[in-house]
């Protein structure tokens, strides 16, 4: 049975460094969820401001990261954990991008939809050079409304 729990960034930060695919760890957050399976972390969710500045409307919020090692129903336990905290916080929305290749089936089933695909694009410009190892392919956008959220 999966449970969750509040964990520190840092914590977060050391379980996507270990086994998150293609994400560096985050700087920071609004809050982070850990799953746990039998007392062992199996996953962790992170959720922040959106990135994109045309969504950052102060009503909206964007998972940044979400991470497991695997075990089963981990993903769509933390999108759903997520959406009620968010809910819980006041927010009316909350986003996630995923990459173009994946099927988004732990977003589905945690209630989440398909808002649009977006052209995938690099950070780095001569103005403002930056390095990640963020991938530049074509995204997913999907997104959760959450309705009665307090205001």
């Amino acid at each position: 049975m999966l449970t969750a729990r509040a964990i520190s960034l840092e914590q977060a930060n050391e379980y996507v460094t270990q086994f998150h695919r293609h994400h560096d760890a985050v700087y920071r957050d609004k809050f982070r969820i850990a799953a746990y399976c039998d007392g062992r972390m199996c996953g962790v969710v992170q959720v922040g401001r959106p990135v994109a500045r045309l969504l950052d409307d102060g009503q909206t919020v964007e998972v940044t990261r979400l991470c497991t090692d695997g075990t089963k129903d981990a993903c769509s336990f933390l999108y759903a954990r997520a959406a009620q905290a968010s809910k819980a916080l006041g927010f009316t929305k909350i986003i996630t991008y995923i990459l173009d290749i994946e099927s988004g089936t732990s977003l589905k089933a945690s209630g989440w939809v398909k808002e649009c695909d977006t052209k995938g694009h690099t950070w780095n410009h001569p103005s403002r050079p930056r390095a990640t190892t963020a991938p530049t392919c074509d995204k997913q956008r999907w997104a959760k409304v959450l309705k009665g959220g307090d205001k």
